[in-house]
């Protein structure tokens, strides 16, 4: 992979494609990097210049620290630094699941860089964890049940061992990926090239998952400063959705039917887990219910200026993009097509 530096770190990216047609940037999610996004970008390096980044804090980029009190500043400032070194004056954008949550504030700290944005199973506009309306409203002051506390400790011990086994069934990232990234049964035809980008992850407290600070609200964790985790707690995305609502490019949003990541009752969420009587001291569903994060979506995209369309893939889970790829392909390019 080629790395270019820039005045804020030493980016590792991919392309594919002639620089001279119309460019997409890609952006990946949590717990992955940009080899996730290699199968779309074969498909349109046709008619498109295709970059795709590995994140700071992911893959082969300079491992700096991601200062989460800035919400999703560092990721954003590091990818107009990248669009900057690479001449891309104005881009399309696509961003998975955390991904996704990077764009809200990349596209509203920067609109006028943007054609277009493609959210692909996207985490709410409201950051991940502790949350209870459409609205975003937290379920405590201290925005207990987000950050980097949230995570089960033993999947980042296993990202950071290299482990590739299926033997943990709760938390090998092997497991993790096939059990929760798209729907079972399915598989990747290119599994070990994406659990190695799972596992190039950069673990630490102060990386992934980030640190945290207890709480007397439930789920007795509150965010701390460092990491992605912590950089995607409502408490610090600031006015992040105000100033993406303010923007006018067009918006495709896909998300796959069976997702069990980002959902209006996601598994990875502690009211689900709560509820179902997996996480104690539940302190029922009126004080702490499942943050509704598909409903949270489609409320601020329905308050844009800008127009947005809503695909949802039958029989695909997180990452419908990798488990249909043809399908995934037909709706993307048509919508960059309409909107080149």
């Amino acid at each position: 992979m080629p790395h270019i530096s820039t005045p804020r770190l030493r980016q590792a990216y991919r392309s594919l494609g002639n620089p001279a047609h119309p460019a997409i940037l890609f952006v990946h999610g949590n717990a992955s990097s940009s080899i996730f996004w290699e199968e779309q970008m074969e498909l349109l390096a046709n008619d498109f210049y295709c970059i795709a980044p590995d994140l700071r804090g992911f893959g082969d980029t300079e491992d700096f620290l991601i200062d989460a009190t800035r919400g999703f500043g560092d990721h954003a400032d590091d990818l107009l630094d990248l669009l900057d070194a690479l001449n891309l004056q104005q881009v399309h954008a696509i961003g998975h699941s955390l991904g996704g949550g990077v764009l809200y504030t990349l596209v509203g700290k920067a609109p006028a860089r943007f054609k277009s944005v493609t959210l692909v199973n996207p985490a709410s506009p409201f950051g991940f964890g502790g949350t209870k309306d459409v609205q975003g409203t937290p379920c405590f002051p201290d925005f207990a049940g987000s950050g980097g506390g949230i995570v089960n400790p033993e999947f980042p011990k296993l990202i950071a061992a290299g482990n590739r086994s299926a033997d943990n069934p709760q938390a090998s990232p092997r497991v993790v990926m096939n059990a929760f990234y798209w729907k079972p049964p399915f598989t990747a035809a290119r599994e070990e090239a994406l659990l190695d980008g799972l596992l190039s992850e950069k673990i630490g407290e102060d990386r992934y998952p980030g640190d945290f600070v207890a709480s007397e609200n439930y789920p007795f964790t509150a965010p701390g400063r460092f990491g992605p985790i912590n950089a995607s707690s409502p408490k610090y995305l600031g006015d992040s959705v105000a100033r993406f609502e303010a923007t006018h490019m067009p918006v495709l949003w896909v998300r796959g039917s069976d997702d069990q990541i980002v959902s209006d009752n996601s598994f990875f969420d502690l009211g689900t887990l709560g509820k179902l009587g997996f996480v104690p001291g539940y302190p029922g569903d009126e004080v702490y219910p499942s943050q509704p994060m598909v409903s949270q979506t489609r409320y601020v995209l329905e308050r844009r200026q800008g127009q947005f369309t809503e695909v949802v893939m039958a029989d695909t889970g997180h990452s419908p993009y990798i488990e249909k790829p043809q399908e995934f392909y037909h709706h993307f390019s048509a919508f960059l097509k309409q909107n080149a």
